[in-house]
């Protein structure tokens, strides 16, 4: 969906006319995102953001751990997309701008896809400690351990070849301030490859062959050997470095529903010649005004119309409605669509990054590099966790060497306790689910503007709605009329309100031209245009004089007193010339099919459901009676809805508004969260925190539900990743956990966050279950027609 602010008139019947101007973005305020290669822990995603914050023409920053990710807006008059990406590279990363036909933007260097030859190498090094280990385990004690000469060259190469990539990170984080967890694994494993070493060196008389007589046994002070460590620095290494590539596949391929998305369009497609052939070209050589064929079972490349056969088509990645589509000639097509039943020749309208679906994968990006409120409690724990530690350690060797008179367990003690902290497990805690909530929301037809908003959409209790184009279809129709002058012919009325009608965008408004384009009236030009907040809208018309469109008080008319029952229950479009009434329309609008399942849904889940509408209060009462809604406010002007839903959060309500229209962005911008549903106006889109791209109100539950299993998977990862640190620095510092086990616990802390996180990828709403069901009704019932 276009994000650019819409030109058109406002909602003549409730808006003012500057509320356009207020959304427009400032002009010097650019929006930048970057892949980021190179992180270890959340100490490297604030050394980032503490370095583009400290420049006075970056104006916000969020890098997101998780998502590998960073949002930077900046003034585009001070600096340039490249000049970030040389200041985030200077702080020892690698940041990678987004290409501009593409629809992501990817690093140089994939670390979870290329083959992880370093950590082979790592494991073969370590092969010959874990055959020693398993010796020890039945009752062999050292003797399967290799001599330590061949330790000391193992760990060695392991120390300063493999782990290079900890001593670059370790080192990058110091200059740039803040610690991270690698400064933790370089101090742990070479000082414990140093203390080895050095008891190795210094047992015996120094000379080499003493060394070498020495090396033969194991160590642990086994046959007058030393008592050396140097299986817990490499165990420590490969531990460690095996959970992070874990953990990097998982972020890439499980986690991340943005490469899922991406898969959606085929790397090649089928591209119409000028001699009528169909050629396999490459989709990036395509260019926008080709004609492209997809067949049945194949996915649809690019945004395009039908020009040429017929089929039906699932847009469910994008809409989060998987019941099938018939498509014919005229119709449009989205980028990713699966073509599940026949064959489509079809125009490409837009290609790559200008694709609805490139949108969706910018909107979703942008989203999940954003941050939530609870994870800045997380960033305040990891700015100052790594000091901490280093310093616990450091009193840990002293009392352990103090009670004991033992060095060496004073050092096994001081380095469990510096392998056992894992900033990672807080810095993954956030970042994680939202990346995964994002992804089920997105599955379901919701796109969040940022983790804010999902977190907003979490804790609400009250949901505001809309009327016209929110609970009801948003096609109304004339159902009546009335005349002030009988000598009046209804198609003159009709044609004048509908050419002062054709500058407003409400769907009224709508109504009133369809229905003078099907009687074939041409529109009369009009002048002086003007909007009346809350009452409808104005102009001159040649000929005619000043004509009033909206309220029959604002038309100066007044309806007699027992008119048809469909009045009641119908919205009113009075038409006045010169203040003189003409007459006035009754418009009739259907509800969407399951809105009543919407509004059970919300209420069964404690949520308080409450009607806004501009329309007359007989109207509101009547649709909400229908819909079991308790709570029903008519005759809304803008500012009355954003003063009601003010009100209700001054009582200590979460409230959530859901609209469509220009008249809504006031009470969106109030609420604690708002959600702007399928096709609405672009001021409606850029004042809500989340938009609907199915039509169907079932999406706001969806929305509710999603957001609240995300948070309580947030609140379950901080509580995992504080009780581990909590209770494992303790058992460390004490001596129940030696390095290796500390190690092993530490990677598997990440990835127990982030496996816990993947249980929301498979959250499944009523959306999905509903639609699950009709498609395969829908299929069967084509079946039996073949």
């Amino acid at each position: 969906m276009n994000d650019s602010t819409r030109t058109d008139n406002p909602n003549p019947y409730d808006v003012d006319t500057d509320i356009q101007s207020s959304t427009q973005l400032t002009p010097q305020r650019a929006h930048l995102q970057l892949a980021i290669d190179g992180m270890s822990c959340q100490a490297c995603a604030s050394r980032i953001e503490k370095v583009l914050n400290k420049k006075p023409s970056v104006y916000d920053v969020n890098v997101n751990f998780a998502g590998e990710t960073a949002n930077v807006d900046y003034d585009p008059a001070q600096t340039t997309p490249e000049q970030i990406t040389e200041w985030v590279n200077k702080t020892g990363f690698v940041a990678n701008l987004q290409a501009a036909d593409s629809l992501f933007s990817q690093t140089d260097e994939d670390t979870a896809t290329q083959y992880p030859w370093r950590l082979i190498g790592l494991w073969i090094c370590l092969l010959p400690f874990l055959v020693g280990m398993a010796g020890m385990l039945i009752g062999q004690g050292m003797a399967w351990m290799p001599p330590i000469w061949i330790q000391f060259v193992l760990a060695t190469i392991v120390q300063f070849g493999f782990a290079l990539p900890f001593y670059k990170s370790a080192w990058a984080s110091i200059k740039g301030g803040l610690a991270n967890m690698d400064v933790l694994v370089v101090i742990g494993t070479v000082t414990i490859w140093a203390y080895s070493t050095y008891l190795w060196l210094t047992h015996g008389d120094g000379s080499l062959n003493s060394l070498l007589q020495n090396s033969h046994a194991g160590g642990h002070g086994v046959s007058n050997s030393p008592a050396v460590y140097f299986e817990a620095g490499v165990m420590v290494i490969a531990f460690v470095r095996t959970g992070k590539y874990l953990e990097e596949r998982t972020k890439k391929h499980s986690l991340n529903s943005i490469d899922l998305l991406l898969s959606l369009t085929p790397d090649e497609v089928e591209q119409q010649q000028p001699n009528g052939d169909f050629h396999n070209v490459a989709l990036k050589d395509v260019q926008v005004g080709d004609i492209l064929r997809a067949k049945q079972g194949s996915r649809v490349a690019t945004d395009g119309t039908v020009i040429d056969g017929s089929g039906w088509c699932v847009e469910s990645h994008l809409t989060g409605e998987s019941v099938p589509l018939k498509k014919e000639v005229g119709d449009g097509l989205l980028a990713g669509a699966l073509v599940e039943n026949g064959s489509l020749l079809y125009r490409v309208s837009a290609k790559g990054s200008d694709t609805k679906l490139g949108d969706m994968v910018q909107a979703l990006s942008d989203a999940q590099g954003s941050k939530a409120n609870l994870a800045r409690l997380a960033d305040r724990v990891t700015a100052v966790f790594v000091p901490v530690v280093v310093a616990i350690a450091l009193v840990t060797f002293a009392v352990t060497w103090w009670l004991t008179g033992m060095v060496d367990t004073a050092l096994m003690h001081a380095v469990s306790v510096l392998v056992i902290a894992c900033p990672c497990a807080l810095g993954l805690a956030t970042p994680a689910a939202i990346m995964a909530g994002m992804g089920v929301a997105a599955r379901h037809g919701v796109w969040f503007k940022d983790a804010q908003s999902l977190e907003a959409a979490g804790n609400i209790d009250t949901v505001v709605l809309d009327k016209t184009g929110t609970l009801t279809v948003g096609k109304p129709s004339i159902v009546d009329h009335v005349m002030v002058d009988k000598s009046l012919a209804v198609d003159d009325v009709l044609q004048i309100a509908a050419s002062v009608e054709a500058h407003a965008s409400h769907p009224l408004a709508t109504a009133l031209i369809n229905a003078a384009a099907e009687r074939h009236l041409p529109l009369l030009n009009v002048s002086d245009i003007s909007v009346v907040k809350g009452a409808g809208i104005q102009a001159n018309i040649e000929g005619l004089g000043l004509i009033k469109v909206g309220t029959a008080e604002f038309a100066n008319l007044t309806l007699p007193k027992f008119m048809p029952k469909v009045w009641q229950i119908a919205s009113t479009v009075a038409i006045s010339v010169n203040d003189e009434a003409l007459g006035a329309f009754a418009l009739a609008d259907d509800l969407k099919a399951d809105t009543p399942q919407a509004i059970t849904a919300l209420q069964e889940a404690g949520i308080k459901v409450i009607l806004m509408s501009g329309d007359k209060q007989s109207v509101v009462d009547h649709v909400a009676g229908q819909l079991g809604i308790k709570q029903a406010y008519g005759k809304m002007s803008p500012r009355d809805k954003a003063s009601q839903i003010a009100l209700l959060q001054t009582a200590g309500h979460k409230v959530a508004m859901a609209g469509d229209g220009v008249n809504d962005a006031p009470a969106m911008a109030t609420a604690d969260a708002s959600f702007a549903m399928f096709e609405g106006t672009d001021v409606a889109q850029h004042s809500a925190s989340a938009r609907l791209m199915g039509e169907s109100l079932m999406h706001i539950d969806a929305a509710q539900k999603i957001a609240q299993a995300t948070l309580r998977n947030i609140k379950q990862n901080l509580f995992f990743a504080f009780i581990y640190n909590c209770l494992g620095i303790p058992l460390a510092a004490l001596g129940f956990l030696n390095p290796m086990i500390a190690a092993a616990a530490m990677a598997l802390s990440s990835i127990s966050v982030l496996m816990n996180a993947l249980r929301l990828t498979r959250f499944k709403t009523e959306v999905e279950l509903d639609n699950t069901v009709t498609a395969s009704h829908i299929k069967t019932d084509r079946a039996s027609k073949v």
